[in-house]
């Protein structure tokens, strides 16, 4: 009978694996004008448009003025738009344009083809696990997070 402990050492093992691959596809599709920690930050804002500067360093995992440099890159690109707050000037929020939309869709695409390429060799009933898996984690860790964001608000 498997545990609940069981379960979760096998995502510690194998969640890290897929993301070095999907990592490493994203390396080699995203070209060379843009780096992977700025299409974190495209991702991230993709997922949290008016996010802050704060929220994408959390994320990324880096200093704020090193996200700073980051974000400052991808405005003067295009990619980005900052604007100011309508209800408190010092907040600035950022979020993606229409081309970084695009370069972000782009750079997904690639690297989901070769992911696929990798899942090719999946029986049908085998793809209809994995993605049932993987439907599963994201509901449980989806409804973990809107926990904590309505703890963090409240």
């Amino acid at each position: 009978m498997t545990s609940v402990n069981d379960c979760a050492s096998a995502l510690i093992e194998t969640i890290p694996q897929v993301m070095q691959e999907i990592r490493r596809y994203v390396r080699s599709s995203r070209g060379t004008d843009i780096s992977v920690v700025q299409v974190r930050v495209l991702a991230f804002l993709d997922g949290a448009p008016g996010s802050p500067l704060s929220a994408v360093a959390e994320h990324v995992g880096l200093t704020l003025p090193s996200v700073s440099s980051q974000v400052s890159n991808l405005v003067e690109r295009g990619l980005i738009y900052r604007a100011t707050s309508a209800t408190d000037r010092r907040y600035v929020t950022l979020m993606l344009t229409e081309e970084g939309h695009l370069l972000l869709d782009w750079v997904r695409q690639k690297a989901r083809n070769r992911l696929a390429a990798d899942l090719a060799h999946l029986s049908p009933a085998q793809q209809e696990q994995l993605l049932q898996a993987t439907t599963l984690l994201r509901s449980v860790f989806s409804a973990k997070h809107s926990e904590a964001d309505r703890g963090a608000a409240g």
